[in-house]
């Protein structure tokens, strides 16, 4: 019940998101809009403040940095098999498999830092902030590189203009050398990128839908296995491999069991990709995540 009761404020959002999209006028076409702004523009900036603002001691951190990047290795590793695992290769289409993928170990970041700070506070926040910042290029290369591959279109003009991998990178680079906005600019920065948590779980529940799950159903059901129960096991076996402590386990145990990215059927409709097949994907996983990060914060109890 205690999970459940942590869960309901940003799972709400989503409901909320849902029911404006679908009965009232604010239908597609407006959060469509909202979420190309929170894409290319809140979120970065939320992304790039949350990285500066605490200096960033890559020695203490070096455990959590180790672990979540051995999560994110451990979940491409994973989605790039299943169409070589026993029975699979002839089920699944290796296109639809190339866009598809990113579901299983791409990660909305909305709910993670907003799951960090209700569970673990501030400080909570900022260690999930770490895992996504270090997370974000890799997840971002991996969810492109397929799709860049089988649609014959520029790997790397895809990875540099990605303005999460722009943001993260920007804020790393500052957050290493010292570097800070202004304070009169704090403020203003602040209420722009804390906007992009609330936007981004409306956007969440307005681009859900279910109908194109219809095919695929290996491939659909492989990637959110991986995202929703193979990798919060990983993290778990993770976190006693690297010796985390309490807070940090829980912060790996929260970032391992998000819903996948909502961003993950905009990349693929804007690559030429079926992006109605990954947005029901993203779907079922936003659904799914209420489950798994309930799970995941009783492993956390449990260690």
């Amino acid at each position: 019940m205690r999970d459940a009761q942590l869960l309901l404020p940003d799972f709400s959002l989503i409901l909320v998101g849902y029911l404006l999209c679908r009965f009232t006028a604010l239908d597609r076409p407006v959060w469509q809009a909202v979420e190309r702004l929170v894409y290319f523009f809140l979120f970065p900036v939320f992304l790039f403040q949350s990285i500066v603002r605490t200096p960033l001691d890559l020695h203490a951190a070096s455990a959590l940095i180790g672990a979540g990047l051995a999560l994110m290795v451990c979940g491409i590793a994973l989605a790039w098999s299943l169409p070589w695992l026993p029975g699979l290769r002839r089920v699944i289409d290796v296109r639809e498999h190339a866009a598809s993928a990113q579901i299983a170990f791409r990660f909305n970041s909305f709910i993670g830092l907003a799951m960090a700070e209700r569970v673990l506070g501030a400080p909570g926040q900022q260690l999930v902030a770490v895992l996504v910042g270090v997370s974000v290029p890799l997840a971002n290369v991996a969810a492109v590189w397929p799709m860049a591959r089988h649609g014959q279109r520029s790997f790397a003009a895809e990875v540099v203009r990605n303005p999460l991998i722009i943001a993260t990178a920007a804020g790393l680079v500052a957050n290493l050398a010292g570097l800070a906005p202004p304070d009169w600019l704090q403020t203003t920065l602040g209420r722009i990128g804390g906007s992009s948590i609330a936007l981004g779980l409306l956007t969440a529940g307005a681009g859900m839908q279910l109908a194109s799950l219809a095919r695929g159903k290996a491939l659909g059901t492989g990637v959110l296995a991986i995202r929703h129960a193979l990798q919060p096991l990983a993290a778990w076996l993770l976190a006693r491999a690297f010796g985390l402590g309490a807070a940090e386990t829980t912060a790996l145990l929260i970032f391992s069991a998000l819903p996948t990215s909502s961003s993950c059927y905009v990349l693929a409709a804007r690559m030429g990709y079926n992006g109605a097949f990954v947005a029901g994907l993203v779907t079922l996983s936003t659904v799914l995540g209420l489950a798994s990060l309930s799970g995941a914060l009783q492993l956390a109890g449990a260690r």
